[in-house]
């Protein structure tokens, strides 16, 4: 048997429902004196599950807190078979969960628990995202004021935005303070949360109406300072470069912001 034959049938017997060997690759191996073939590969077999599930028992501890142990292992492993890891990395074995709860579990179920998973996952891209280049007070305290009203700004590659539809935050709260489950609840209106990693420690907070509108005028439609200034005239009239600047602080202070490039 070739190498690449070999290590393919190795592959094979480790992604198998169960540990039961091929005929032909168990031909191949020998046991030693205190450890046979079949006991050998059950347990590469058992430790490669094992693993996959203490990867995402991390990466979803709030899923695991709601769900508890026995019903979140059972999820994880119906996950790893719907969708076994495809990348060298495991890094990525939980790309995919979310979607996997709103194929899996009945509706009324998995849109809370889709959206807790959301929330988790964007803390994991959140941290692995790259550093970015943000801006300081101390560049906005030297810009020139005549170049304040065309300033145009990016959000750190780190950012992740989330539409809440539920009490994801504070159910994700609740599971890292240990504290007693608070309960799904449906939110009205939806409110949007930001996860974001700012000098090394991951960060969130949720943002009321009117700062989401205003940020997202900025970094997405793509406002300068100018504009936002005029957009919010409609509803703080002569306050409105107060206000546009004190939020304009409050995101630089955060580390959710860059400049964009003209």
């Amino acid at each position: 048997m070739r190498l690449i034959d070999w290590q393919l049938a190795f592959e094979q017997h480790l992604l198998a429902d169960n540990s039961a060997l091929e005929p032909g690759f168990a031909a191949t191996l020998r046991g030693g004196p205190t450890l046979d073939v079949d006991t050998g590969l059950a347990i590469y077999h058992n430790a490669y599950r094992a693993r996959l599930q203490e990867v995402l028992r991390h990466d979803f501890s709030a899923i695991r807190y709601w769900l508890g142990d026995d019903e979140f292992a059972a999820l994880a492993d119906a996950y790893v078979r719907r969708y076994p890891s495809a990348h060298y990395s495991l890094r990525w074995l939980g790309a995919r969960f979310a979607a996997f709860i709103l194929e899996h579990l009945v509706p009324q179920h998995s849109a809370p628990l889709a959206e807790l998973a959301r929330l988790e996952w964007a803390f994991t891209l959140a941290f692995d995202a790259p550093e970015g280049e943000p801006l300081s007070l101390a560049e906005l305290a030297g810009l020139a004021p005549e170049a304040w009203p065309g300033l145009r700004v990016a959000l750190v590659p780190s950012v992740q935005q989330l539409l809440c539809h539920f009490n994801s935050v504070a159910i994700w709260r609740a599971s890292k303070d240990e504290t007693t489950f608070p309960g799904s609840q449906a939110m009205d209106p939806a409110q949007i949360c930001l996860v974001w990693r700012h000098e090394q420690v991951c960060r969130y907070r949720s943002l009321d109406v009117a700062q989401a509108c205003a940020l997202a005028g900025m970094v997405t439609t793509g406002w300068c300072f100018g504009e936002l200034c005029a957009e919010l005239e409609v509803t703080y009239a002569e306050g409105a470069p107060l206000q546009a600047v004190t939020w304009l602080k409050q995101w630089v202070q955060e580390g959710l912001l860059q400049r964009r490039d003209p």
